[in-house]
This record gives C-alpha cells, structure tokens and sequence, in this order.
C-alpha cells in the first residue's frame, strides 16, 4: 500500500491550491453558504472522471493519454487542441497565486519594487526544481507540504467553528445567487472544483510514473485506495475553506483583494485570526509550501501531458516508445509552458480574481469532451472486464456528463446574454 501512495496525494495537493485556497475562500466570503450546492455537485459528479484516470492506468498499464490515441487520433488531436491553449491560463493563474503567497511571506517585491520579480522566481524554481529531481523530488515534498497544511487548516477551521460566524453589518443583503455575476462565479467556483476534469490524465501519468519509481505495480484495489484518499480529503478541505470565509467575513461588507499579494495577506489572516497572531508566520509559510507544491505540480502534470501527447501525436510509435526514457520534449515543454504562463501573467497584472475566474472558466467548458472520453475508455472494449466500473459509477457517470453539459450551456446562455445587453 506504501508503494501504491503517491498519486492520489498529488492529486489533492493539485487542488488544494486555487480551487481551495482562492475560490472556495471567496466564494464562503461572497456568498456564505449560498455556493454550498455548487462545491458538493461539483466534487460528487466530476469524480468518476478523474478516478477513470487511476483505473485505466493500473488496468492497462499506460497512460490515458495512450488511450485517447487508441481511440484514434482524432481524440488525441482535440486533447491536444483544447489544452495546448488552456495551459498556460491554468499555470499563468497558479503561479499568479502562488507569488502572491511568497511576496506575502517574503516581501520580494517591496524590495525590488516589482511584482513580477517574484513571478520570475517562482516559475525558475519548479523549473530547476523539476529538472534536477524529477518525480521522487516532487512526491517527497507534496506529502510533507501537504500534511502541514492539513493539520493548520483542521486546526483553523475547528477554531472558527468555535469561534462561530461575525455578526452581518446593519442593512446587510445577501448577494443573488443566480444572476448574471452569480452564475459566472458560480461555473468558476465549479471548474476547478475540485481541479479541472482534463487534469485527470495526470492521475494516470503519476500511477505509471510511481509503478517505475517504486518496481511495483499496485492492484486495482490499491490504486483506487490511493485515489480516493486524495479526493476526500481534497473534497472536505473546500467545505472548510469555505466555512472559514462564511464564518470571518460573509455579511462584513469585505471582499476579498484583487492582488495576489494582498489576497494571500487576507487568507493568511483568516487564520491568524481564529488560531492567534503569533501563528502568522507558521500559517504564512504553511500556504506558501502548498501553493508552491501545487505550482510544481502543474508545472510537472502540463510538461508530462503534452510530452507524451506530442510524443504521439507527431512521431511513429516506435519512435514514441524509444522517447518514453527520453526528457528532451519534457525539458522543452517545461520551458515553453514557464514563459507563456509568464507573460499570461503580466498582461493580467493586479488582476488575479479576473485571471483565476477566466481560466477555471475555460477549464470547465472543455470538460465534457475529456469526461466522455474517460468514460469510454473504462469499457470492456478497452480494458479487462473485471476492472470496467461498477453500475452505480456507470450511472454517476451518466449524471456528470449531463451536469457539465448542462452548467456549461447555462455558462454560454448568460455570457452571450449579458453581452447582449450590454
């Protein structure tokens, strides 16, 4: 089971970040518990699409992205299409976050009197970090980053339970749900809730990936084991980040910054204020290290991705398994996805809420393709019939594919809407 562990952890890590630490905040501090619905609908119909990545990994023993190409090329070429573009707005928004929670921490850009310099040394450091240690390094430190973080924000979200929700200000109202800012908030909180669905090729990277670390291929039951670890507890932690904005700051007149580093100082302070001030600097370094694993991370998951997609996509296949041991594409990818995200970055320059809201907005569109081709590839006609998912994972499939379907169309409607009347 030891040997297995590893994915599932990443995963959680993955979302813990953003989705977490920036959007269920707002959304707890916005909307109360208006967005309770969302977060659980979210979480419980997008998860048979990110456990089919796990599953067919350990049942066919190649990624899922070798199971687009055995559709044929035509799925692979609309995964590569839909995230060639949608990478660097996903990695531009996590970097974004995660230097406001080191310039919170650090202080970088007060000294150099640039914001972007500490953008500059984010990006550099997954880089050298993931060139020099490649996978062992990014496993070892996500499970001690993650467990810190764990622990604080059980500790903080037990505290504010006691703590109890801050009295609303006079002539207090609560904001509409399902108006047109509402509901665009609404499929941006959903869309990296708990990650993007086509994130979820990067499960099946990480099991093939910890199979050769460890010279040890888990059974299906271990697989799945270290999977839904990692979703519950990256599921109950949007509940509590959640809970810590409705409680400190729904009904203050607050809102939450628009930049990074302010943003990360008031996160910081959601804390502080339910454990003490003197835990500041724990707190501070505490979300710094996860947002820091989880830039990493999808830094790692993207370059993997395309690596093998592009590997595919555009060399014979005996070519494409000579390059399985090889890291020039990675190396490439890695370096291309750091300096388009950076320049994502600096266009959307103290406007994180409007950079995190569009790219979890793309990542939710895209999601029904992915899904679908999740979905069909955990048949009998591409794995062994003892490992295809069982009828109520079937059926949950069925109704996730009809709710991302059905908020995506409802996303379009009142974007299309609301331009129109402007």
């Amino acid at each position: 089971m030891l040997k297995a562990l590893g994915p599932g952890i990443l995963f959680a890590s993955t979302a813990i970040g953003v989705s977490h630490l920036v959007q269920s905040t707002r959304a707890g501090a916005t909307f109360g518990f208006l967005m309770l619905f969302a977060v659980i609908l979210a979480n419980v119909f997008k998860y048979p699409f990110f456990e089919y990545g796990s599953r067919y990994a350990n049942a066919a023993g190649e990624s899922i992205i070798d199971g687009y190409k055995r559709m044929g090329t035509w799925a692979l070429v609309i995964y590569f299409l839909i995230t060639l573009p949608s990478m660097f707005f996903v990695t531009a928004a996590v970097g974004a976050v995660t230097s406001g929670f080191m310039d919170n921490l650090l202080g970088i850009s007060a000294l150099t009197g640039s914001a972007m310099v500490t953008t500059f040394l984010v990006f550099s450091l997954c880089t050298a970090l993931l060139l020099i240690g490649k996978y062992s390094l990014l496993d070892s430190m996500i499970k001690v980053i993650g467990s810190v973080l764990l622990l604080s924000t059980l500790l903080a979200f037990v505290l504010t339970l006691a703590h109890g929700p801050v009295t609303p200000v006079a002539n207090f109202q609560a904001p509409e749900v399902w108006d047109a800012a509402g509901i665009t908030f609404m499929i941006a909180l959903m869309g990296w809730m708990p990650t993007a669905v086509d994130l979820s090729s990067w499960n099946s990277l990480w099991t093939i990936e910890r199979i050769k670390q460890t010279g040890y291929h888990p059974t299906m039951r271990e697989t799945l084991f270290d999977f839904n670890f990692g979703y519950l507890v990256s599921a109950g932690l949007s509940i509590c980040f959640m809970t810590m904005g409705a409680f400190l700051l729904y009904g203050t007149g607050q809102e939450m910054p628009g930049s990074s580093a302010l943003f990360a100082n008031k996160v910081v302070e959601l804390y502080t204020s339910t454990i003490g001030s003197w835990s500041y600097f724990i707190i501070a370094t505490a979300a710094f290290s996860v947002m820091f694993g989880t830039c990493i991370a999808v830094f790692d998951g993207y370059a993997r991705a395309m690596e093998r997609t592009i590997e595919l996509l555009f060399f014979n296949e005996e070519k494409a398994t000579a390059l399985l041991n090889d890291r020039r594409v990675y190396i490439v990818t890695l370096v291309v996805l750091a300096i388009g995200s950076f320049f994502i970055i600096a266009q959307f320059s103290g406007s994180l809420k409007a950079l995190v809201d569009l790219a979890t907005a793309i990542s939710f569109l895209i999601a029904p393709f992915v899904a679908w081709a999740n979905f069909r590839l955990v048949s009998k006609d591409y794995i062994a019939e003892e490992h295809v998912p069982p009828l109520w994972l079937r059926l949950l499939s069925y109704g996730g594919l009809v709710f991302l379907l059905g908020f995506g169309l409802l996303f379009v409607v009142v974007k299309m809407g609301w331009a129109f009347v402007a």
